[in-house]
């Protein structure tokens, strides 16, 4: 290679390193997360350690900040030049994460996600050798955005005052910087991103997006490290075992610890399974755990009767929804398939004086007779949830690894005071209903014979049934 081919060489490698938002491909799960931004205004990707959450939330914001958004781009725009805030921990912490990933080393910046073309003034904190404050970004429409830091060590009222269009915590901001950060959005109609490891536990931040969002406008992607691939196996594993195992949920998956409080002390990848075609000789079973102001739960399962072993396959979670609009959804499951259901099923509705159970019925659904008891008629909460215990330890009970929220719930569900919480549970509760009645579980069968109306209960002991 000549001298010329040479430097050449060295003009593309330094325009690479001086434009790095050219080649970011996202990840599924941080894909869904820049989606997400077109239709909700708060985001939080939770996610373990090491797995690209803050990565992702930093090309955001270089793409907002210079409205060079990549062809595949369908979250959020601007069209204009925007104001933003970034945050962290500490001046140091934030400094050698978020400045890094968005300026990278300086003094000489540009070799981050912003690109070096676009970056028009940097301007140094007084607080910590090294850190900078206050970020200035040619947008591509014209103007210059703003990118300001801030961190959790600050007392609030540093965080008032600003009209911003974005908000990007990375790692746990305290409820107080939180809200008072929102606050700063509301004028301008922005957004916040929010990327952490959840170490500290199920705090109020946490509760506001984990297991489920608490208002419409919130959304929670979750990324473990078997969503992302600059990892071999083998160091995922060497990862895996450098952990302490009271932290290992939380640094490879995002999943916030509750410690001794667990109703189900057992790892997620101990029950952890990926999807398998279901063999025809296997019985399936559905079962539904009503609900409307908390959210109505279905799960599906199939049951490998020679190795006694429940697979949960399906996972539904929605709350405020009709059994009409739910039947939509569970008879793509499989239309065969029997359902059960709890004891407040025989509840009559007031307007239309059916009870709930029958409702299904018209939807098509085969629901069982009656609700769902252990074969000696007990229905107990505490023995369902041992026997659901003794299979994840025997491992007699496997969940499909795409099923989120139900493990969202199991990695919820706690004791207090010695007693089982009962919220956030749906899915768990309908888990719990297919293995007390998996004695009614049946294989296919043509979809012509079964009941569709009141009147034409499905009886697990008829000639059709057997």
């Amino acid at each position: 290679m000549n001298v010329a081919e040479l430097k050449k060489a060295a003009r593309i490698v330094k325009s690479l390193t001086q434009n790095k938002m050219i080649n970011y491909a996202p990840y599924p799960k941080q894909l869904e997360f820049h989606n997400n931004g077109s239709k909700f205004r708060e985001r939080l990707l939770l996610a373990g350690n090491q797995s690209g959450k803050t990565l992702a939330a930093s090309m955001e914001v270089a793409y907002h900040a210079t409205g060079r958004y990549p062809d595949w781009w369908e979250g959020r725009r601007f069209n204009s030049a925007i104001r933003a805030w970034v945050a962290g921990t500490s001046a140091e912490g934030t400094r050698d994460t978020v400045q890094r990933l968005l300026l990278g080393d300086g003094p000489d910046y540009g070799t981050g996600s912003i690109p070096k073309s676009a970056l028009r003034e940097v301007k140094q904190a007084r607080t910590v050798t090294g850190a900078v404050g206050q970020m200035y970004v040619d947008h591509i429409a014209g103007g210059t955005s703003y990118i300001g830091v801030r961190t959790y060590e600050q007392p609030r009222e540093r965080w008032q005052g600003e009209s911003l269009n974005l908000l990007w915590c990375d790692e746990e901001p305290p409820i107080g910087h939180y809200t008072e950060g929102l606050t700063r959005l509301n004028a301008r109609e922005g957004i916040s991103l929010m990327t952490m490891t959840p170490l500290l536990g199920m705090t109020k931040t946490v509760q506001m997006f984990y297991p489920h969002p608490t208002t419409l406008d919130r959304s929670l992607t979750m990324m473990t490290i078997e969503d992302v691939d600059h990892y071999t196996d083998n160091e995922k594993q060497q990862i895996i075992a450098s952990y302490p195992a009271h932290e290992r949920e939380a640094r490879l998956n995002g999943i916030p610890m509750l410690g001794s409080g667990r109703v189900f002390p057992v790892t997620q990848e101990s029950i952890t399974c990926k999807p398998f075609e279901i063999p025809d000789h296997w019985p399936l079973l559905g079962a539904i755990d009503f609900g409307w102001d908390h959210p109505t739960g279905a799960v599906a399962m199939a049951w490998d009767r020679d190795a006694d072993c429940i697979y949960i396959t399906h996972a539904f979670r929605e709350r405020e929804q009709t059994p009409s609009e739910i039947a939509v959804e569970l008879n793509h499951w499989n239309r065969g398939m029997p359902w059960t259901w709890p004891h407040d099923g025989h509840v009559h509705d007031k307007g239309s004086g059916v009870t709930i159970a029958d409702q299904y019925r018209r939807q098509g659904l085969r629901m069982m007779r009656e609700h769902a008891t252990f074969a000696d008629g007990g229905h107990g909460l505490e023995a369902g949830v041992s026997e659901m215990l003794l299979r994840m330890k025997s491992g007699r009970l496997k969940i499909f690894h795409q099923l989120e929220p139900w493990f969202a719930e199991f990695n919820m569900y706690h004791r207090k005071d010695g007693r089982i919480v009962k919220e956030s549970d749906d899915l768990l509760s309908a888990t719990r209903l297919c293995i007390m009645a998996k004695r009614f579980a049946r294989t296919r069968e043509p979809s012509h014979s079964f009941p569709t109306s009141v009147g034409q209960d499905y009886d697990p002991f008829h000639p059709r049934a057997a």
